[in-house]
């Protein structure tokens, strides 16, 4: 994984030149500016640290600020929830650090069966790295069939970034793929030492070409709520608003339902790919051409 350092500087860097001393309330001193947003000194001034400290903690001197100053910074650069952890997490001492994640996560049989009962929308669990650890037929048949791939290979950001077939059944796939990103930044941040995290960030960046660009921007976000659009071969377009929970008892595991309106377009073609794959044999997809049959 990248220095923390450098990680660090590169946040609060990309955070302060999203805000103009206008947005900030600050009034224009004449100087030539040569840098886009607050410069440091602005930054600083607005957080009410000296221009000194606030360069000390860019560059990763400052270590362990007070709660206080992390609060007083993220009013400066207007951070959000995700964001404020993000610094939290890059702003912890170097001597503390936290574990590397534990061995292979486990799916208890209480939600398995959970996803089972949850049979008329897609559903998933997701654990570190965005992983799919468990998911019912028809979140499989939705985006893909997780089971049917190598183990390392299921998951989430896997899928948006380098299965081609993502890009053309993902409705408004460039957000999607910048927002998996996007929690794969915020878990980087909580696991620095994660191996298998950072192979993944590897692969990524060598793979898929828009990655370091994504990567690069420090955004960061933490899955809450949202919709999604997907395309389906047999069915057409489904949309989704989707709930993510975090599971009880594991606070590394959420539980994401795609909800669907009652008596939608969406609900009754889900009726109907769940029909048609139920009847399909050994559990396969039918064609598009057998399913033509059905209608």
């Amino acid at each position: 994984m990248e220095d923390r350092s450098r990680d660090l500087a590169d946040f609060l860097r990309t955070r302060r030149s999203r805000i103009t001393p206008d947005q900030a309330g600050l009034p224009a001193d004449g100087r030539a500016r040569r840098v886009a947003g607050l410069r440091r000194d602005e930054a600083a001034r607005l957080a009410g640290v000296s221009t000194e400290y606030y360069t000390r903690l860019e560059q990763g001197r400052a270590r362990n600020p007070s709660p206080e100053v992390v609060e007083a910074l993220a009013r400066a650069l207007r951070l959000d929830a995700s964001e404020r952890e993000h610094l939290t997490d890059l702003l912890a001492r170097p001597a503390t650090p936290r574990r590397a994640p534990a061995g292979p996560q486990r799916v208890r049989a209480g939600l398995h069966l959970m996803l089972q009962t949850l049979d008329h929308v897609p559903a998933f669990i997701l654990g570190r790295r965005t992983d799919v650890l468990a998911s019912n037929r028809l979140a499989r048949e939705v985006l893909t069939d997780f089971d049917a791939l190598p183990a390392l290979h299921r998951n989430l950001a896997r899928y948006y970034l380098l299965d081609p077939a993502a890009r053309e059944r993902v409705g408004d796939w460039e957000r999607i793929a910048a927002e998996t990103v996007a929690i794969l930044r915020l878990e980087a941040g909580r696991h620095p030492h994660d191996r298998r995290l950072a192979d993944l960030v590897g692969e990524l960046t060598l793979k898929s070409p828009e990655f370091s660009t994504w990567w690069n921007d420090h955004r960061v976000l933490r899955r809450t709520h949202g919709s999604k659009h997907y395309h389906h071969p047999l069915v057409g377009d489904l949309h989704f608003a989707y709930e993510s929970f975090q599971v009880p008892g594991d606070t590394e595991q959420t539980l994401c339902v795609y909800n669907v309106e009652p008596g939608s377009e969406t609900a009754q073609a889900l009726t109907l790919l769940s029909s048609w794959t139920a009847s399909a044999p050994e559990g396969r997809t039918p064609s598009p051409d057998a399913a033509e049959g059905h209608r």
